[in-house]
């Protein structure tokens, strides 16, 4: 039991956990992220630091998201590198049983560890405990606070009703090309773009990209760990903390939902396929697999707010890898595989550098379709197709067709076609279309 002490009236808090076993665990994870620094290539992500450190001010709380295993505690401790900084992570048996009067214990543990003055506090995973957030805003006042976690529901709704704008979140998302490149020791340079056999090596590791995926882990122990963190945030992050009860018909959904990637989502018809009669019930299986990012969903564009939401959405997984691992047709679809790629880059930029843009798909009544329309404010500036073979006459014709129609429609001329490996610039009804194979399109420097 704890005494607190507060304007000298005296109340005692009832605590799960003991000052001395939590500063052990404590130094026992300071010690595993320094041995992680020591010991493996730590690469420094394709983002905006200066952005974040700015924001990383009193009274803020900077919150880091994103899918499991992405990266996200090693990003903090990257950030506050040069910084005294306690660092607890939530997911660690050990702190079983943790509740939220043990917050006050943690910090003295802190103190006793670090001294009064410690000024920076990371808290991974911490949506695990129940009334985190009311700590995280009393704490913030006074303190500089990174919190990380993999529920992006739980995480922005508990800090927006508490918070009330103070704070900033940052979703991290597995290894860009160029991320994966930078792993593999891999320099690009300008000049490599003309060089035939620098660019056979880049095309080799595209395809192993897109195989493996870019979750780190993948990296050191191969592509099946892809399929272990798939099933660790089902079970884990979907399964028991949201109490799913018909748990075997969410698996099953899950994966035809992943092994639909780059396809049409329809909440209803979704629910035929599965027998399930309230479409309520699909609608929130899906945000939940969107919470904790293993898929995103993209709105098809209409200038009706209405339209947006009625209409069927794309979906898309967040690695190829876990497609991989998950899909049963993985090999048969690299013209979907492609479209994912563009997706999840899309997104990427979108959150690291360009976050005023939203990215829709556009179709018209007779189902012709463009598969990215990205707007900046109230104008749609850019209109992208992604194509594995434009050489056959029948999908080049569709492709551009449908590119054209869009550009008419939406006052965009900016027409952009993501190929296998065909580049140049077509003139198409007084239009210029720009076709760019897609190892060159991911590794632009979209930050110019």
């Amino acid at each position: 039991m704890l005494l607190v002490i507060t304007y000298f009236n005296i109340k005692y808090v009832n605590t799960n956990m003991d000052i001395e076993k939590i500063k052990k665990i404590i130094v026992d994870q300071k010690e595993e992220i320094e041995e992680i620094y020591r010991r493996e290539k730590i690469i420094k992500r394709e983002i905006d630091f200066t952005r974040l450190q700015n924001f990383l001010a009193k009274p803020n709380i900077l919150l880091i998201t994103g899918p499991r295993r992405s990266g996200k505690s090693t990003l903090a401790t990257f950030i506050l590198r040069d910084k005294r900084a306690g660092y607890l992570n939530f997911d660690d048996e050990r702190l079983a049983g943790f509740c939220a009067d043990d917050f006050d214990v943690a910090l003295r543990a802190f103190y006793e560890l670090y001294g009064q003055d410690i000024e920076h506090f990371i808290f991974d995973e911490i949506q695990n405990i129940s009334g985190w957030e009311l700590f995280a805003n009393r704490l913030r006042r006074t303190k500089k606070i990174i919190i990380t976690g993999s529920n992006a529901n739980l995480l922005s709704e508990e800090l927006a009703t508490h918070l009330t704008g103070r704070y900033f979140e940052f979703v991290l998302y597995p290894f860009s090309f160029r991320e994966f490149l930078d792993f593999r020791g891999i320099v690009i340079e300008e000049n490599d773009f003309y060089s035939t056999k620098k660019i056979s090596r880049i095309k080799k590791n595209l395809t192993e990209y897109l195989n493996c995926g870019g979750f780190p882990e993948t990296f050191k122990f191969g592509a099946a760990i892809a399929g272990r963190i798939y099933e660790d945030v089902i079970v884990k992050d979907i399964l028991l903390r949201y109490g799913v009860k018909n748990k075997k018909t969410f698996r099953e959904m899950a994966n035809y939902v992943v092994s639909n990637f780059a396809g049409g989502l329809n909440y209803r018809k979704l629910g035929h396929v599965f027998s399930i009669k309230d479409v309520h019930t699909v609608k929130n299986y899906i945000d939940y697999l969107s919470s904790v990012f293993l898929i995103f969903v993209f709105e098809k564009f209409s200038y009706k707010l209405k339209q947006r939401y009625i209409t069927s959405k794309k979906v898309y997984a967040i690695d190829t890898g876990m497609i991989n691992e998950v899909a049963v047709n993985f090999s048969d679809n690299f013209g979907r595989i492609m479209e994912n790629a563009v997706a999840i880059d899309l997104r990427r930029r979108k959150n690291y550098w360009q976050e005023k843009s939203k990215i829709f798909y556009w179709s018209d009544y007779s189902g012709k379709e463009v598969d990215f329309a990205v707007k900046n404010k109230n104008k749609i500036t850019q209109l992208i197709q992604v194509c594995h073979k434009l050489d056959a006459m029948g999908p080049k014709e569709r492709e551009i067709k449908a590119l054209v129609l869009a550009s008419d429609e939406l006052k965009c001329d900016n027409l952009l076609i993501i190929t296998d490996d065909e580049e140049g610039v077509e003139k198409i009804d007084g239009k210029k279309v720009i076709k760019i194979p897609l190892w060159k399109w991911l590794l632009i420097d979209y930050k110019k």
